[in-house]
């Protein structure tokens, strides 16, 4: 697909990982070894750190198919469902030229945006078992609503894969260690929008597996960063590169 090339490489990968990550200082990951350095183990602070982040973003089962949940499970360098890599990546408004994300998300977090004029890092995060790419990223179903469940959907389609890194409203961390809101491209709600978001009464061990959702952003601060501590936990995320140290 010719909008993959036209993607600013690293541009999302260096602002979701941070400065250590970025520069390979970091010792922990969760790919298996045929997945190597390439992928991206995405993990909620809730229950991590950089260093530490215990349990990462998971494929439910393993299993590759559209509609298939997305989890956290713990860490592990010999799990497939870990496995997942950054499939396109730029700015807000690298995606909506390419048609991928509406007029509206684009002048809010694009370089038409109303309140900031920054253009904020985006990316499709794909499933890749092995190293081994499926075509199928993380997203939502439908237009972005709240509660609604992540699952495994077509990569490159539409804006219900597409993740935006809101530093807006990012909280006050220091260069090695970042954690950001994740906005869904197909939001609607632009004065609290639909963030990657893990349940607040679940925990990764927990049976039934609590499934990752999308929700309204809590401590929304209109553009201007938060307030310290406004943002919970469960709507904070960081990554990793590579595999199990």
């Amino acid at each position: 697909m010719s909008f993959k090339s036209k993607m600013l490489a690293g541009a999302a990968t260096l602002a979701l990982v941070g400065g250590a990550a970025a520069a390979g200082s970091l010792s922990a990951g969760a790919a298996t070894p045929s997945c190597g350095h390439h992928c991206i183990n995405v993990f909620s602070r809730q229950f991590g750190t950089h260093h530490s982040p215990n349990f990462v973003m998971d494929v439910f089962r393993q299993g590759a198919k559209v509609g298939q949940p997305i989890i956290l499970f713990r860490s592990s360098n010999s799990d497939p469902a870990q496995d997942f890599t950054l499939s396109f990546q730029g700015t807000v408004s690298e995606f909506y030229a390419a048609g991928l994300v509406s007029p509206q998300v684009n002048l809010h977090y694009g370089n038409g945006s109303a309140t900031s004029g920054v253009d904020e890092p985006a990316f499709e995060v794909e499933y890749a078992p092995y190293g081994v790419d499926s075509g199928l990223c993380v997203g939502t179903a439908t237009t972005a609503i709240q509660n609604e469940g992540v699952t495994l959907q077509p990569c490159g389609v539409s804006s219900k894969t597409v993740w935006i890194l809101d530093s807006r409203d990012q909280p006050f961390t220091t260069f090695f260690t970042h954690y950001f809101p994740a906005i869904n491209g197909s939001d609607t709600n632009f004065s609290h929008p639909f963030v990657l978001t893990y349940p607040s009464n679940g925990y990764p061990t927990d049976k039934p597996r609590p499934q990752l959702r999308v929700a309204n952003l809590t401590g929304f601060s209109n553009g201007f960063g938060p307030v310290v501590g406004t943002v919970p936990n469960t709507q904070l995320w960081g990554a990793d590169f590579g595999v199990l140290r």
